[in-house]
């Protein structure tokens, strides 16, 4: 795969951890087991006659002492994809337009799991990326936020996934993607640490995994041993429609686990894709996709704040109005700051007024986010948080 760009300054986040590199050859591509070459278009129907001729299986990578054990009685695993994403230094420009790019860690299920570590919670991630300079990138940024990787993989046959981020001027975003295929795609289900799943309080995972195989099915195996043990499953669908072959296969596939989950956070663009084009605003609406098995809904409404549907109760959490840079990561530092307080306490689930305070606590996280360029190197601290939640009420 080939990027063609006169320039590219990355700015991003750095990292002096050398503690993954370093346990491998200096040498890099890692020799690979067999070519995979790169297709036309990054369409799903592509990539089994690939997957079918060869079989790479990932390996963890040593460790020195790993990160700070935190209290695994709250483990939330993010189970999912992480990649790079670039990020045009100037707002409000195309990507052929755009003079520079930041280079910022991301992939949703990533974000989450980064985003309750800053906020004083235990996290884990479960995804492979590839053996390659970004991959060991991103293991160390894992590592130095205190997030549980003995569930992440390395590829030496795929690369890391890359994402490039256009910022329109209103701080919203378009997606170009680099995965043909990338190694988060990969994952098999052998590869699945099981034991750390089966200890987690609450299980959480997005879309994208759904998408090809074999990860596919790492996914729902990984989401049938969770629940299984008693884990609550947390969906945050976060639709990236270019990443599917169609629009009908997007809304098949992201409907298709839809049933399994405890709680589910969707935004009003995802309502309106879901239904067909109805009303995400009407309550009629949202609550066609409350199914009988789910505890939460959640329906994030950027820098309105947020609805919340359970069985017994109904309502809105007003948001924290900012400037917004860019609105990458925002959702997932929302998801981040509920799941934070649901893992400590499940029974704000049942308990209205927990869950609204948990919910602000939530939308601040989301508010603070969008304030700077990129996902994890924006996400907020718990502090950081309160304060915010402070000013915001004086």
């Amino acid at each position: 795969m080939a990027l063609h760009a006169t320039a590219f300054s990355f700015t991003g986040v750095s990292t002096s951890n050398q503690t993954y590199r370093n346990s491998l050859p200096s040498v890099f591509p890692a020799p690979r087991r067999c070519t995979v070459k790169a297709a036309a278009a990054p369409f799903p129907s592509q990539f089994p006659p690939i997957l079918s001729r060869c079989k790479i299986q990932g390996r963890a990578l040593p460790s020195d002492d790993g990160p700070l054990k935190k209290d695994e009685s709250s483990l939330v695993v993010c189970f999912g994809e992480m990649l790079i994403d670039f990020v045009p230094t100037t707002s409000g420009l195309s990507l052929a337009e755009a003079p520079a790019f930041k280079k910022a860690p991301g992939g949703a299920p990533a974000n989450v799991a980064v985003g309750i570590s800053r906020l004083g919670g235990s996290s884990a991630f479960i995804g492979k990326v590839g053996e390659d300079e970004f991959g060991y990138m991103l293991a160390d940024i894992l590592k130095e936020n205190n997030v549980n990787s003995d569930g992440m993989r390395f590829d030496p046959g795929a690369r890391t996934a890359l994402a490039f981020v256009t910022l329109r001027k209103d701080g919203e975003r378009e997606f170009m993607f680099y995965r043909n295929p990338s190694a988060d795609m990969l994952l098999q289900e052998d590869e699945l640490d099981l034991e750390l799943i089966r200890k987690a309080k609450v299980f959480h995972y997005g879309s994208i995994s759904l998408i090809t195989e074999p990860c596919k099915s790492a996914h729902i195996a990984a989401a049938r041993a969770a629940k299984d043990a008693g884990v609550i499953l947390s969906y945050d669908p976060n639709l990236r429609l270019p990443l599917w072959p169609s629009a009908e296969s997007a809304r098949e596939g992201i409907l298709s686990i839809w049933d399994t989950a405890d709680i589910i956070k969707i935004s009003e663009e995802e309502i309106s894709f879901l239904t067909q084009g109805e009303d995400p605003y009407d309550d009629n609406v949202v609550r066609k996709l409350y199914h009988p098995n789910l505890k939460l809904l959640l329906v994030t409404e950027g820098p309105e704040g947020c609805r919340y549907y359970s069985k017994d109760f109904s309502g809105r959490v007003k948001g924290i109005k900012v400037d917004a840079v860019d609105t990458t990561g925002a959702g997932d530092a929302f998801v981040a700051g509920i799941l934070s307080q649901l893992a400590s306490d499940v029974s704000l689930l049942q308990d209205e007024s927990k869950l609204r305070d948990a919910l602000s606590f939530a939308n601040a996280c989301g508010a603070l986010t969008v304030m700077e360029r990129g996902a994890i190197p924006a996400l907020p601290t718990r502090e950081v948080v309160l304060n915010t939640l402070v000013k915001s009420v004086a």
